[in-house]
């Protein structure tokens, strides 16, 4: 298919492969050729050679990374223990600019810990010939140690031409025709060029999809690990597993004082490579207050399983002792994608009648997991904030929904940047939250933060184009721009119900989190406003038992007595719908009684000595709340050990004395007696003063600081285990 446009006697043809012919009058000078400004750079990593010694046992576990313009383009896999490793990989690489040269890096992988640098080197593209593969050797470097020789990698390359660069082609016209065409001409080479670019910039949107788009999920369940090797003094161990597949990874809870622990927790993984992969597995043991430490590791290849079935792995530990059992399942790509504004799934009635009868109520129980879909149509940001020295941007839009995460290209030097890209995730838990985070691209060092955005999938009115404000980090405060999205999610409410039963997916392991006296002070203020509640709740109730409003305590009173004495086990459920119900009224009427967190500009301006203030009182609080909570459950240790045992004695009275009591006379008419002596203590003694008799007794047990070391008069006993 040919663009033809003829202007001035001159006729410029557009084919579909982006080339441009130019066809000229005979007494015309002829056009110089076009530069190629678009290379396919086809690298096939073969092996290293003689490699550095960065591991204790005189291995390495050797990896490769090759950037590009300060970006990272591919990562190798990890060969373990090997210092003449073997990887045969290929990779296809774009390449705008022959001047930029290829930067090979080789680490040694350590799980958990910062890998070590094993050496780089430099591959000069423009020293490559076109059209040829070339076989190079690569010496590792140092550049801090210029002179130690860490080895070599062998690498076997092919640069091919993809593209020609247009704005040279058009300045060469424009040089060289004469000057009473050269306006009409360069419009004619405008458009053609304007129609150029939009099919490269739909092949290299084709490429930015590939590199994101995941092939497959890979399912890991947990169950256990037997005989592991005891690293504490008592020979026992705390374990966990950390598992590592490229930039994933997750962590296990701790399982304490076990030399086989059952974990049962699941991990998903996203699978990029067609050929599978591998998942790097360590077991570590918790130590509080030093390094963990290193019990063993083991590795899935998942080349070597088969889809769609689940593979249950004994796999024994290198480094370490013991067995770990995993369940492992691939299963087919999930609904993710990425298109152009113009091209997406909704808009085909075809297809939303195919995905709505997916997700409709008679394929409830069909693939449970499959809960929904959600498309976000990312349209544009305006007033973006301006975040290099030009007082420009280069914008681009990541969009994240739990663990899956897809991002748009990059707009550069633009404040207000037109993305137009659709991008659709399959819903596994419809109480997901939607994260839109706009970075500007750095090329010598990590993106800046400009702004984001979160929305619950269950907040989201379906087709509605909005405006969302863009918010810092934490999501406390606003920032620069507004960013348009338009979002639609389409799921079945039984499979979300019932999903809403499972455990949660866990989000990759992130950086470990640092102290934060603003964090900490603000989670001091949401956990006194959750016990001002109770207590005020308990004040009230204690108020109708003091009669300070005669009218409230008689109607607490009859309502008391009427329920303890009709009181059957379906009244607790009911009495909750009621209060959902009541407040749905409230609500549904205009007059919400939620509040939200609100923050007083005052606390903005703090000094630093107020803040200093406010910490030291949260410290103070936190200090005394765990005493007093420490020192009650040291009590009641006491009581049961016999540490005084006049109280231990008074203790069994007490237990016995209740047993015949509960044994001989109903629940309901000891309940109603000690209502109806609670309600009548004030009117029969005015003056008596208040009192919880068993938080009176504990007070008289001494706790373990309380508690002096000569005075145990039993301490030969056997005593109990808190």
């Amino acid at each position: 298919i040919y663009f033809e446009c003829k202007l001035n006697g001159c006729c410029i043809l557009q084919s579909r492969e982006g080339g441009i012919n130019i066809v000229e009058p005979s007494n015309e000078e002829s056009l110089p050729p076009s530069k190629p400004g678009m290379y396919q750079l086809d690298i096939v990593l073969k092996k290293g050679n003689n490699l550095a010694i960065r591991d204790r046992g005189g291995t390495s576990d050797p990896y490769v990374k090759f950037k590009i313009a300060g970006k990272e383009v591919f990562r190798s896999k990890t060969i373990h223990k090997n210092l003449n490793p073997v990887w045969d990989e290929k990779v296809s690489l774009l390449v705008e600019s022959l001047r930029e040269p290829l930067y090979v890096k080789v680490f040694d992988y350590d799980f958990g810990l910062q890998d070590d640098f094993m050496g780089s080197a430099y591959l000069y593209l423009e020293s490559l010939e076109h059209q040829r593969t070339l076989d190079v050797t690569l010496d590792l470097k140092d550049p801090h140690y210029p002179n130690h020789d860490l080895g070599s990698l062998e690498l076997a390359v092919t640069l091919i031409p993809k593209e020609g660069d247009f704005r040279e082609a058009t300045m060469l016209m424009r040089r060289s025709w004469k000057r009473s065409s050269k306006v009409i001409t360069a419009l004619c080479v405008w458009v053609c060029v304007f129609v150029t670019s939009q099919h490269q910039s739909l092949r290299l949107s084709d490429v930015h999809r590939k590199a994101q788009l995941w092939r497959g999920i890979v399912s890991i369940s947990l169950i256990e690990a037997r005989d592991l090797q005891p690293m504490d003094a008592n020979g026992l161990s705390d374990p966990y597993v950390k598992f590592r597949m490229g930039h994933q990874k997750y962590k296990s809870k701790t399982i304490p004082k076990t030399l086989t622990p059952q974990w049962r927790e699941q991990f998903d993984f996203h699978l990029y490579d067609e050929q599978g992969g591998f998942i790097d597995v360590t077991i570590w043991d918790k130590d509080a207050g030093k390094k963990d430490d290193f019990m063993g590791r083991c590795q899935v290849d998942l080349s070597v399983l088969s889809k769609e079935c689940t593979h249950r792995l004994d796999l024994p530990l290198e480094e370490g002792e013991g067995t770990l059992v995993l369940l492992v399942t691939l299963t087919a790509s999930a609904a993710v994608s990425i298109a152009d504004l113009s091209v997406n799934v909704l808009d085909d009635p075809h297809e939303r009648k195919e995905i709505l009868h997916r997700y409709n109520l008679l394929r409830s129980f069909h693939n449970i997991k499959d809960v929904g879909m959600v498309q976000v149509k990312v349209i544009r940001a305006e007033g973006l904030m301006a975040a290099d020295v030009t007082g420009k941007s280069d914008p681009f839009c990541v969009v994240e929904l739990s663990n899956d995460r897809l991002q748009t290209h990059t707009v550069y030097k633009n404040l207000n940047p037109e993305w137009n890209k659709v991008f659709t995730f399959n819903v596994k838990d419809i109480h997901s939250v939607l994260e839109v985070t706009v970075y500007d691209e750095d090329r010598d060092r990590s993106a800046d933060f400009l702004g984001k955005v979160a929305i619950p999938l269950l907040n989201i009115q379906n087709g509605e184009r909005k405006a969302y404000a863009l918010k810092s980090k934490e999501l406390t405060g606003p920032t620069k721009g507004v960013i348009f999205l338009e979002i639609d999610v389409i799921y079945n409410i039984v499979k979300a119900g019932m999903r809403t039963l499972i455990p949660i997916e866990q989000k990759y392991i992130e950086d470990e989190p640092r102290v934060s006296k603003q964090l900490l002070l603000h989670n001091f203020n949401r956990v006194r406003r959750c016990i001002m509640f109770l207590v005020n709740a308990g004040c009230y109730i204690n108020s109708c038992f003091e009669w300070e409003s005669p009218q409230r305590s008689i109607c607490a009173f009859l309502l008391f007595v009427v329920v303890v004495w009709n009181f059957e086990l379906y009244m607790v459920p009911l009495v909750l719908l009621m209060l959902l119900a009541w407040n749905y009224v409230l609500i549904a009427s205009g007059k919400d009684t939620r509040q939200g967190d609100v923050v007083s500009s005052d606390s903005e301006r703090k000094g630093f000595m107020n803040k200093l203030y406010a910490i030291q009182d949260v410290c103070i609080s936190v200090q005394n709340a765990l005493d007093e909570v420490a020192s009650y459950g040291e009590r009641i240790k006491n009581t049961f050990n016999w540490t005084v045992p006049f109280l231990s004695w008074l203790t069994i009275v007490a237990l016995c004395a209740t047993t015949l009591v509960v044994y001989f006379i109903p629940l309901r008419y000891i309940v109603l007696a000690w209502g109806v002596n609670k309600f009548t203590k004030k009117l029969r003694d005015p003056y008596s003063i208040d009192n919880n008799e068993l938080l009176d007794f504990l007070s008289r047990v001494p706790s373990d600081v309380q508690m002096p070391c000569d005075s145990l008069p039993w301490k030969e006993r056997k005593m109990l285990t808190f």
